[in-house]
C-alpha cells in the first residue's frame, strides 16, 4: 500500500527494513562512520520501529537523546530526466537527513511527514548511495510536543514509552522536474462539487495542463482539463449527479455507506504527459447547529471510543499494515461509528481505512507540558502541518488542539495561555473553516464548536444526574467540576454548542497484587464490566441533550488497562453485546437514520 493513500504514483520505492543504528548519547556526531563506505554503525534495525520495541529488533526502553540511522540504496537505470524525492512519514523529534554526504533536510515535529528532492546530492561516480538520518529526541524537554510519551525512565500512570526516531514509512519517488506535489480536497455535499487545490512544483512558465477525472465505480462524474497558470490550481468541480435527487445520497460519504470517488489526476505540457498520479475524495458535510452534530445536514449521533493507537510490539508504530485496518474493523464490529484518536497523530494509511471502511475521526495534536514560548511555536508549526496533512480525508469531523489543558495548566487565570487556546482554534478554522473545532477537549474550554467534557462518574445516576437535563447540565458548564476544573471559562447564557462527552468509562478488571495498573473504576467479571458498560452509556443515549460520547479505551495500553480490548487485541466482552448496547437510539438525534449492524468481523477470544 502507498504510504501517502492520496497521492499515489505506481512507481516508488520502500526503504523500510533493515538499517544501520546507533546511539549517541553523548551527541559526539558520527561522521568518521558513515562518510566512508567501509564504515558501520554498531547495531541493526528494522525500519520504520522505534528502537524502544521489541518489533525494532532493538527493544532498549531507556532514554537515549541522538541515534543515527543509515543504509545503503541504489536506483533503477534508464531515467536520468528523472528527479528522485525522498520522503519521511514521520520521524520523533527532530532530523536531519543526509545523502551521499551532503545534508538534503530538517525538519522538527515529532507526527508530521516531511521531504526532499536528493537529485542533485546523488553521486553519478557510484550505483550504491549512502542515507544518514540523525533524530533527536530529548525526554525530559517538556515543550515539546509528546503526547503521551513518558519523560521518565518507566511510563507511570497514563504514560507511556517512549517513540524515537523512524516511526512511520520511508520511500523514495521517482518524478519528473514539474509534477504535482500536494493535492488537497475540500467537499461541498450541498453544492454537489468538490473543491481541488493543487500545487505543482518546478513549474518555470511554460502553460501546462492538469487533467482531473472524477470517478465511481468505472462511471465518469466529471472530466475537464484546467491550465495551471503558475504553483497553484484551485478550482471547483461540479458532480451534476450530486445535484439530482434520485442520485445525490448514493455519492454521499457516510459511515454506513462510504462511498469514495476516484480520482485521476494527469499533469501535461501540450500533449506530453509529465506526470501522473491518483487520489480519492468523499463527498460530505459536517457541522453543528446548537445541539446536535450534523453529517451531511442532518442530526447524527456520535458514538466514538478513545483510540490511543499503540501496538505492545511496535509502540506509535503500526506492526504491520494489515493491522491498521484490522483496528478499523474492529472498532466498528463493537457498534462505534467513530474514533477520537487521542495525543497521537494517525499513520495516513490508518485515516485511508477510516475513509474507505466509514469511521469518523477526531484528529488531535499531540500536547506539550509546559507552557512557554517554544510550547507555542512548536505547537502552532507542527499543528499547521497535521491539519494540512490531514484535512482532505472524509472521516476526519473534528479538530482537537489541546487536551485537558495539557501545555496550558494556568489558562483559567494566565491570559496568555488562554489566547494560546484561542488562537490555536482560530488559526485551525482558518485553515479549515469546514470542520469543528475544539480548543481545549475536556474543560476549560474558552470558545470550542462543540463543548465536550471528562467526567468518569461511577454510576449511570450520576450521569443522569447531570446531563440528564438542559439545566442540569446548564449547571455543569457554568458551575460543575465533573474534572478537576471548569468546564468552561466564558459567559455560556445566550450561546448553545452541542454537548458530548469525550471520555466517560474507563473500566478495569481488578489487578492482581502487584500488577501495575491504572484505571477509573473497576469490575470482578465479564458480566459486571457489560452491565457498568450499558448502565453508563445508556445514561448518555437516554439524554434529551447529550449529542454524542466517546467511550475511555479501545484497548489496554501499557499499565493503562481500561480498554474493551486487550492489548493484543483479544476480547474482554462479548461483541455482540457491545454491538447492542452502542447502536441503541439516541434519544437527543431522533430523526437520526440508525445503520444497520455492521458486518465486520468480531473481535478475536
Amino acid at each position: 500500500m502507498h504510504p501517502r493513500p492520496q497521492l499515489t504514483r505506481e512507481q516508488w520505492i520502500d526503504l523500510c527494513g533493515e538499517w544501520e543504528f546507533d546511539y549517541d548519547d553523548a551527541d559526539r556526531g558520527l561522521d568518521e562512520r558513515w562518510q566512508e563506505r567501509p564504515g558501520e554503525l554498531s547495531a541493526r534495525i528494522t525500519v520504520p520501529f522505534p528502537p524502544e520495541s521489541a518489533a525494532s529488533g532493538i527493544g532498549d526502553k531507556d532514554p537515549h537523546p541522538v541515534v543515527w540511522y543509515r543504509r545503503l540504496f541504489t536506483l533503477p537505470e534508464g531515467e536520468p530526466e528523472r528527479r528522485w524525492l525522498l520522503h519521511f512519514g514521520a520521524v520523533d523529534y527532530r532530523a536531519t537527513v543526509w545523502v551521499d554526504g551532503r545534508m538534503v533536510a530538517e525538519h522538527e515535529g515529532g507526527h508530521t511527514p516531511f521531504g526532499a528532492d536528493i537529485t542533485a546530492a546523488l553521486r553519478e561516480d557510484t550505483a550504491e548511495h549512502v542515507l544518514v538520518v540523525r533524530a533527536e529526541d530529548q525526554p525530559a524537554d517538556a515543550s515539546q510536543p509528546r503526547g503521551k510519551q513518558y519523560w521518565g525512565r518507566h511510563p507511570q500512570g497514563i504514560w507511556y514509552h517512549r517513540t524515537t526516531g523512524i516511526w512511520q514509512p520511508v520511500w523514495l519517488e521517482p518524478v519528473a522536474r514539474r509534477h504535482i506535489e500536494s493535492v488537497h480536497w475540500t467537499p461541498d455535499a450541498a453544492r454537489g462539487s468538490l473543491g481541488l487545490r493543487a500545487r505543482i512544483a518546478g513549474s518555470t512558465g511554460e502553460p501546462l495542463n492538469l487533467r482531473v477525472r472524477v470517478s465511481l465505480d468505472g462511471e465518469t462524474l466529471a472530466e475537464d482539463s484546467y491550465g495551471v497558470a503558475g504553483d497553484t490550481l484551485e478550482r471547483e468541480i461540479v458532480l451534476s449527479a450530486a445535484r439530482v435527487g434520485e442520485d445525490r445520497d448514493r455519492l454521499l460519504w457516510t459511515p454506513e455507506r462510504p462511498t469514495l470517488l476516484t480520482v485521476e489526476l494527469t499533469l501535461c505540457a501540450g500533449q506530453r504527459v509529465l506526470d501522473e498520479a491518483g487520489s480519492y475524495a468523499g463527498l460530505r458535510d459536517v457541522g453543528v447547529d446548537e445541539r446536535r452534530f450534523l453529517l451531511n445536514g442532518r442530526p447524527y449521533f456520535l458514538r466514538m471510543v478513545l483510540e490511543q493507537g499503540y501496538w505492545p510490539e511496535s509502540h506509535l508504530a503500526a506492526p504491520s499494515e494489515d493491522a491498521l485496518r484490522r483496528e478499523v474493523e474492529l472498532i466498528k464490529s463493537l457498534g462505534f461509528n467513530g474514533a477520537r484518536i487521542h495525543q497521537k497523530t494517525e499513520d495516513p494509511r490508518f485515516l485511508y481505512w477510516c475513509d474507505r471502511l466509514g469511521l469518523l475521526v477526531w484528529d488531535e495534536m499531540p500536547s506539550a507540558f509546559v507552557f512557554d514560548q517554544e510550547t507555542v511555536l512548536r505547537t502552532t508549526r507542527e499543528w499547521s502541518e497535521v491539519v494540512r496533512r490531514d484535512a482532505s480525508h472524509p472521516c476526519v469531523i473534528a479538530w482537537v488542539a489541546l487536551n485537558e489543558s495539557w501545555g496550558v495548566p494556568a489558562i483559567a487565570s494566565d491570559p496568555a495561555q488562554r489566547d494560546h487556546a484561542l488562537s490555536l482554534y482560530h488559526l485551525t478554522k482558518s485553515l479549515d473553516p469546514t470542520r469543528p473545532v475544539i480548543s481545549n477537549d475536556g474543560w476549560e474550554h474558552p470558545k470550542s464548536d462543540i463543548w465536550s467534557i471528562h467526567d468518569y462518574a461511577p454510576s449511570g445516576a450520576s450521569l443522569r444526574e447531570r446531563y440528564g437535563t438542559a439545566e442540569a447540565i446548564a449547571s455543569v458548564l457554568r458551575d460543575g467540576q465533573p474534572g478537576p476544573r471548569r468546564v468552561h471559562l466564558g459567559d455560556i447564557e445566550g450561546t448553545r454548542r452541542p454537548v458530548m462527552l469525550t471520555e466517560y468509562g474507563g473500566l478495569s478488571y481488578v489487578p492482581d497484587a502487584g500488577e501495575e495498573w491504572f484505571g477509573y473504576g473497576t469490575v470482578d467479571s465479564p458480566e459486571e464490566f457489560l452491565a457498568r458498560y450499558r448502565e453508563l452509556t445508556e445514561a448518555l443515549l437516554d439524554s434529551p441533550e447529550v449529542a454524542g460520547f466517546c467511550y475511555t479505551q479501545f484497548t489496554d495500553t501499557e499499565q493503562e488497562t481500561n480498554g474493551l480490548l486487550r492489548a493484543d487485541r483479544s476480547a474482554k466482552l462479548d461483541a455482540a453485546a457491545l454491538h447492542a448496547i452502542n447502536t441503541r437510539a439516541a434519544r437527543s438525534t431522533p430523526q437520526e437514520e440508525l445503520a444497520a449492524a455492521v458486518k465486520t468481523p468480531p473481535p478475536e477470544s
